[in-house]
């Protein structure tokens, strides 16, 4: 078993975060003058060079009607996701788009108890509720407007959940830079015909800022990937709190966002809760493992 290094875990994972803010704010600087499915597709098909290369593993074992179905279902589920992502990016500020997206999670542990047989213990409950808290923070329903852009993040976060969860069960089946590659291929046709449909003329310009959005996104899954093979997700989970730091940062320097503390208490909460889960499940997964062996 490759030996932990959690120093280095956290410094890619850290790198990832900066990467992932920068792609948030290259969105939201084009704005809205380019519509959110139009922007999507622009994302996804301009990094398809980078993502062609992982599909060769499935060239070459080919696909079951099964897997077919599975990578077809989290393509249209990430598509919805992806077009209500960079819709939000655009109207509400870089950090509560980055707050709300840690819902991601918390959807995902749900969704493993309700759909994939997991036992719902406790722990899970804490967190869940938890992170509704942090939520609730950040929305303050009743004591501001909920915008667009919010209710968006919410079925964001919901969707890419739904999606990690088709994932895992690819994982044990396909290599994981297959389920990368054809992420980018089934989302890309699923949001063209999204984006054909609102489709206006962008310039070269937007299409190299695009092409940036491309280029950070997978140089960021790329450090991800480093950060998960150098240590546990328990050691590298806190650190990606930060990435609400880098959005309040960026948003208050480049887009004159205030500094809503409210979304950083809100945001913290939620992260505390999957810092919380991630710890828990990997105690138990240790305590299990001694105990078989």
């Amino acid at each position: 078993m490759a030996q932990s290094r959690p120093v280095v875990g956290i410094l890619w994972m850290l790198v990832t975060g900066l990467l992932f803010v920068g792609m948030t704010a290259v969105v939201k600087h084009v704005g809205s003058d380019v519509p959110a499915a139009q922007s999507a597709f622009l994302r996804f098909a301009l990094g398809l060079p980078f993502a062609l290369p992982m599909l060769w593993p499935l060239v070459r074992s080919g696909l079951t009607r099964r897997q077919a179905g599975l990578f077809a279902a989290r393509g249209a589920v990430h598509t919805v996701g992806v077009i209500c992502w960079f819709f939000a990016m655009t109207r509400i500020p870089l950090a509560e788009v980055t707050a709300m997206n840690y819902l991601n999670p918390i959807y995902v542990t749900l969704g493993a108890s309700l759909f994939l047989g997991e036992r719902f213990e406790a722990r899970r409950l804490i967190a869940v509720a938890a992170a509704l808290v942090g939520a609730l923070v950040i929305l303050r329903p009743g004591l501001r407007v909920v915008e667009a852009g919010h209710l968006a993040m919410l079925v964001t976060a919901l969707f890419f959940a739904v999606g990690y969860l088709i994932a895992k069960r690819l994982s044990g089946q396909v290599s994981a830079s297959a389920v990368v590659g054809m992420l980018s291929v089934t989302v890309t046709l699923g949001l063209l015909p999204f984006a054909v449909a609102v489709w206006t003329p962008v310039g070269l310009a937007e299409v190299g800022w695009f092409l940036l959005t491309a280029i950070l996104a997978t140089l960021a899954h790329y450090a991800m990937t480093r950060a998960f093979a150098a240590a546990p997700v328990s050691a590298t989970q806190p650190a990606t709190f930060l990435q609400l730091v880098w959005s309040v940062l960026m948003g208050a320097t480049f887009f004159a966002e205030p500094v809503d503390g409210w979304v950083i208490l809100g945001g913290a909460i939620i992260m505390a809760a999957v810092t919380f889960i991630t710890w828990r499940e990997a105690l138990a997964r240790r305590v299990t493992a001694d105990a078989s062996g």
